[in-house]
């Protein structure tokens, strides 16, 4: 039986230019100039130079944004859908970008090296099932028994795993040394059998060995122990550790240099200055083509006014296309201008924060500093804060860092002062690296050494800032 009820909801609510602002947000200056460049393609109203100068008595004079534009008076009655003119403003049209694999270079240069070889349709069709399915690092990570379930589920083919193993055997022949393997034990020995191949040493059979049996005792740095099973000299131990030290874990990279280095591409959003004792911040717009709106469509939208209510089908339609286009185009500028206010006004924020900071260029002089904070000081939302801090660069005078590096949580020293855990992990850092690596400091000594710094800290908040800053443990630390 059906029943008929008032309910009361809540909900958030965001109009079109709230929703292409947070997208904005997030984007660093690279992508953005992407981002414009892409909507420049799809609006034929927008195009990039700066607004035109407007003159009373001007027939060419651009229309204003709400007052002038009557355009509601011919398309009232057509029969146009609402959805045409507007957009759904429900947050959750704030869909996440989909990821973009960077592993596309280093595939095609396997699918270039398998259609060299001369095998049968059946070898080549798994072997490119296989390559396609390598992650960015050039490692198989699934069973090949789940690979031969899917197989047989989506492409209708009957193999066997020994097949599908045969086929993976001939990636790892492939350029470069390593790919195709499963785990990283398998990529590291792969790379030592072709080196032995090319050039036998005492050294790197010894390297075989290791990684084959001993892999787990090597991954302890239980060198002793490893040089005595094999009865090694200490120079035979020591040649056959830096073998496996030239072994490239991630061997999916080396196509591209800068994935290989892991180095992403970086520029700076902001740039910082200090001309006669005064910090001068400026936004990085070099690359960012000024907007406006094409003067062409304006004047078509002066002639329909001119003809009034003298208007056809035809007439009518063009007009609904030139009104979506240009509250679209107006739209995209104002959210442009808003995010680049937005982007100041909170670095400007975090800059009177940290200002000893970037006057000195001195990491100890960062001071505890929350997202809630600049919030705080902006009126604007934590999660606004959040886009702007994430993925954005500064150039200062000294250095480029990202603006995630200046907030950070603290304690108080001794003396009362309020120090960044920034400070403290620099500290930490400089003493592990002048450390004897033949007798690496226990993480009770360190708390001991930060504590003559003036940094009082447990021996678990040490731990905790080590597996922060990608610090193993002391007998992990241990060199020979």
């Amino acid at each position: 039986m059906l029943k008929q009820g008032l309910q009361q909801k809540l909900s958030q609510r965001l109009n079109p230019l709230q929703i292409q602002l947070v997208k904005l947000l997030e984007l660093p200056t690279f992508k953005l100039e992407q981002r414009i460049k892409e909507e420049i393609e799809k609006n034929p109203v927008l195009e990039e130079g700066q607004d035109f100068p407007t003159n009373e008595g001007d027939d060419n004079q651009e229309i204003d944004n709400d007052a002038d534009i009557s355009i509601d008076d011919f398309i009232d009655n057509d029969d146009t859908p609402a959805y045409k003119y507007s957009s759904g403003n429900y947050s959750s049209e704030i869909k996440p970008e989909i990821p973009v694999s960077t592993s596309l270079t280093c595939i095609e240069n396997l699918q270039s090296q398998l259609h060299l070889r001369n095998i049968s349709e059946d070898e080549r069709f798994l072997a490119e099932y296989l390559i396609g399915t390598l992650d960015e690092d050039g490692y198989l990570r699934r069973d090949l028994d789940a690979i031969v379930d899917d197989i047989v589920l989506t492409q209708g083919k009957e193999v066997s795993e020994e097949e599908v193993e045969r086929a993976l055997k001939l990636i790892q022949t492939f350029e470069p040394i390593g790919v195709g393997a499963r785990d990283l034990r398998e990529c590291l020995l792969i790379q030592l059998k072709r080196r032995l191949k090319d050039n036998f040493s005492v050294e790197r059979d010894f390297a075989r060995k290791i990684i084959k049996y001993d892999f787990e005792e090597f991954t302890l740095k239980h060198f002793e122990k490893i040089r005595k099973r094999y009865k090694m000299t200490e120079d035979e131990l020591k040649g056959s550790i830096e073998e496996i030290l030239k072994l490239n874990p991630k061997p999916g990279g080396v196509i591209d240099p800068l994935a290989a280095k892991g180095v992403d591409k970086i520029i700076p959003d902001f740039t910082l200055d200090l001309v006669d004792g005064e910090l001068q911040l400026s936004l990085n717009s070099r690359n960012l083509p000024e907007l406006r709106v094409n003067k062409s469509y304006l004047d078509m939208l002066n002639s329909f006014q001119k003809k009034g209510e003298n208007v056809n089908k035809q007439d009518k339609d063009a007009i609904a296309f030139v009104k979506f286009k240009l509250n679209s185009a107006r739209s995209f500028i104002d959210a442009i201008r808003q995010r680049q206010q937005t982007l100041m006004l909170t670095m400007t924020a975090i800059i009177q924060v940290q200002e000893d900071f970037f006057m000195t260029g001195d990491n100890s002089k960062l001071k505890p500093m929350k997202l809630k904070d600049i919030a705080e000081m902006t009126n604007f939302d934590i999660s606004t804060i959040s886009r702007v801090s994430n993925s954005k660069y500064i150039q200062t005078y000294f250095g480029l860092f990202s603006l995630k590096d200046f907030f950070s949580n603290g304690i108080q020293n001794e003396k009362g002062e309020d120090i960044s855990s920034n400070s403290i992990k620099d500290a930490l850092q400089e003493i592990i690296d002048n450390e004897d690596k033949k007798k690496p400091l226990t993480d009770d000594e360190l708390v001991d050494i930060l504590k003559s710094k003036n940094y009082k800290i447990a021996r678990r908040t040490v731990a905790k800032y080590r597996g922060q800053l990608n610090i193993p443990v002391a007998r992990l630390r241990k060199e020979l």
